[in-house]
């Protein structure tokens, strides 16, 4: 029988004898097996001669050797050479000679195409081919287990199952749509504190021959809902102590719910720079669930930098306002505990200016102590300037007032800082007229405005046709939807002259008059509401007195007054019940040395709604108002809001008289609807109303059409 063969062991793990066996072997077989093949000397001296400059050109290669050419190789070795096997398709090799290059491809060797000569969209593939006419399958979806918990409307909102609209390319789309959904349940569940909860999906193919569309369902399982089982605050001391704490409404059992902890976080973020912590920072909340027991161990590091107060104002960037007008506007002393509502209500103030494009206020740290261990704050204005000047237009129409139309061109800080020019034009029906007012707004104190006004403007109503120059001054202290204040007051000077037609009784007709008139008004403001523009309970009380002195065929001096109070009480959420009432009385002069303008007259939209503008009151023989010396109004609203709409019935009563007193007696009366859309700058009204006891010559139904309420 055949042996099978065997070779040598080799390689380091090859025992010695055998390592040695195969050395041996192979000298036996070999004996110039360690010989050198070309001897060193004659291996160096065929090489050419190299040259140490690396720059020089390389030698040209010779493209054919003869073998005569070729130096002699040694051969130490007397054993035949093997030949070499040539397959067949290699073709014979004579030695010393190379085969014929082939020929060039002209193809090859012709230049390249410019790369905008190429089409460079991409080839469509079947997978990216998109067949309008493909079909479709229709699914319904349905969740299971997530009602318990309120979670199913907010799943449907972000359900990708929801968001395909009960279409699909096929079931395979379908399904990648449910792992989704899986994946979002499970997520809302863990928001609740339900760590454990599963969720999985299924699709209900419909039965064989019916109609019934594929079912997807996710079934939720929300398992044991896990409660905070201990609450640590790593933070520092505070004053008050424990102010972290008492700001963090979070107790042991409550459900880990993500909302309720971020915004247990987020509260503690907002309320300690209210408290002199302006620097504080919320860090990662750590919470260790325990599966045994359902609850987290909750860590919240709490960094609240320095106590600190206010400091002083610093300024960069456009210098619109310096430093000492910024002074004007903060609302706090230095020394005073820091209370970031007093810091965004100081920007909020220059924002109001109108003359930035952005602005920004914020804390500084000085390192400086302040009052009461505290450390001094700097608040730093960025300032950027804004544009200038503006155009702004408005409109209106009521019964008896027809159309009106203003426009009025500001530059707002033509005499810095804060000085402005207002040009104003009044065009309507019955009212024509232009103005120029210089007012600097917050001179020497936030919100105190001091303006100086001339104007003319011609009139044409039933009770007078007036030409009136005015020349007048003001100084007011106002409330703004920024800092509504409890108490505003306003005082000045008039000086007026007016040409104007009235009826005169001792004559019987009608003729016109010159007056001369120097009032001096004043107002003051108790204002105990809730919002400026639309308020919702609340009250307000309003005095205005204004002495004055008229020169038409004698010096005349006499005072007119008026006090108004209105109030407003919210049913609910929804309704608010408003009520106004205004007296006014003219002391020391007869009515008919009254200028007309100057008279008192009801009707209209801010006045007895349902009545003409200015139709409440005595009247001429020729069935024209005169006004009188003395007025009441009395008014109820029902505000009913729903969203950004209202509807308002409403119930106004009211005259004008003859005489220095208002009577009770001999009221008009009027009722209506109206309608409000409520914008970020107040209401837009429109009001219908019909008079309940008109007089011969009244309408029956009045519109009004304004911004804001009535009162």
């Amino acid at each position: 029988m055949n042996q099978p063969g065997t070779a040598p062991a080799r390689g380091p793990d090859a025992p010695k004898d055998a390592v040695q066996a195969s050395a041996s072997g192979s000298a036996a077989t070999d004996p110039e097996g360690d010989a050198q093949i070309v001897p060193e000397a004659e291996f160096n001296s065929a090489l050419p001669p190299l040259s140490n400059d690396i720059n020089a050109p390389l030698e040209p290669m010779p493209l054919d050797v003869t073998p005569a050419q070729r130096p002699a190789k040694a051969v130490t070795s007397s054993a035949p050479v093997a030949p070499v096997a040539q397959s067949a398709a290699q073709a014979p090799i004579t030695p010393g000679t190379l085969p014929a290059p082939a020929p060039v491809d002209p193809q090859l060797a012709a230049p390249l195409e410019p790369l905008s000569t190429f089409n460079t969209v991409p080839l469509q593939t079947a997978a990216d081919t998109v067949d309008r006419d493909a079909p479709q399958i229709a699914y319904d979806t349905e969740v299971r287990g997530l009602d318990p918990l309120k979670l199913t409307d907010e799943f449907n909102a972000l359900s990708a199952l929801k968001e395909g609209g009960g279409k699909a390319a096929n079931a395979t789309q379908v399904s990648a749509r449910a792992r989704e959904d899986e994946a979002l349940a499970v997520r809302l569940m863990k928001s609740l504190g339900y760590y454990d909860g599963t969720a999985v999906s299924t699709l209900e193919q419909p039965a064989a021959g019916t109609n019934a569309k594929l079912r997807a369902i996710v079934s939720a399982t929300p398992g044991k809902i896990y409660t905070l089982g201990s609450i640590e605050l790593q933070t520092g001391e505070t004053v008050p102590a424990g102010l972290v704490q008492r700001e963090l409404p979070l107790k042991a059992g409550d459900p880990i719910e993500a909302a309720r902890i971020q915004g247990a976080e987020a509260n503690v973020s907002l309320k300690l720079p209210q408290q002199g912590y302006p620097f504080v920072k919320v860090g990662e909340r750590d919470i260790l669930l325990d599966d045994a027991t359902w609850k987290g161990a909750y860590t919240l590091p709490v960094d609240t930098g320095p106590r600190s107060s206010f400091g002083q104002l610093r300024t960069e960037g456009d210098p619109v306002f310096s430093v000492e007008h910024l002074n004007v506007f903060p609302r706090f002393e230095p020394g005073q505990l820091y209370d970031i509502r007093l810091t965004d209500d100081l920007r909020q103030a220059l924002v109001a200016t109108g003359l930035f494009s952005n602005i920004s206020v914020e804390p500084v740290r000085t390192g400086q102590p302040g009052p009461d261990g505290t450390e001094q704050v700097d608040l730093l204005v960025r300032q950027s300037k804004g544009p200038f000047r503006s155009l702004s237009g408005s409109a209106g129409y009521g019964t008896g007032e027809g159309v009106k139309v203003e426009a009025a061109f500001t530059h707002r800080n033509l005499f810095p800082p804060e000085g402005a020019l207002i040009v104003t034009g009044v065009g309507g029906t019955q009212q024509q007229g232009a103005s120029v007012t210089f007012r600097r707004a917050n001179a020497g104190k936030r919100d105190r405005t001091v303006s100086l006004l001339g104007s003319v403007l011609r009139q044409d109503y039933d009770a007078f046709n007036a030409v009136t120059a005015t020349v007048s001054g003001r100084i007011s202290y106002d409330s703004t939807p920024i800092w509504q204040k409890p108490l505003t007051y306003a005082f000045g000077f008039e000086l007026v002259g007016t040409n104007e037609q009235t009826y005169d009784f001792e004559a019987g007709g009608r003729r016109r008059r010159n007056y001369g008139i120097v009032a001096l008004p004043g107002q003051v403001l108790f204002d105990k509401s809730n919002d400026l523009l639309n308020p919702t309970k609340g009250y307000r009380l309003k005095l205005n007195v204004s002495p004055e002195g008229a020169v038409s065929d004698g010096v005349r001096p006499y005072a007119r007054t008026m006090i108004e109070a209105t109030g407003y009480y919210p049913v609910n959420d929804s309704l608010v019940i408003a009520g106004r009432a205004r007296a006014g009385a003219i002391f020391g002069i007869d009515r008919d040395d009254l200028a007309p303008s100057r008279r008192y007259y009801g009707g209209g939209g801010g006045s007895v709604r349902g009545y003409g503008y200015q139709r409440l009151g005595p009247f001429d023989p020729e069935g024209n108002p005169v006004g009188g010396r003395s007025i009441n109004e009395f008014a109820v609203e029902a505000r009913y809001r729903f969203g950004d709409f209202g509807i308002v019935p409403f119930f106004d009563a009211g005259n004008a008289y003859e005489g220095t007193f208002p009577k009770g007696g001999n009221l008009r009366y009027g009722a209506g609807i109206g309608g409000r859309f409520y914008t970020n700058f107040g209401p837009m009204r429109v009001d219908i109303a019909t008079p309940l006891n008109p007089r011969e010559g009244d309408g029956k139904v009045a519109l009004y059409i304004s911004i804001g309420q009535a009162f």
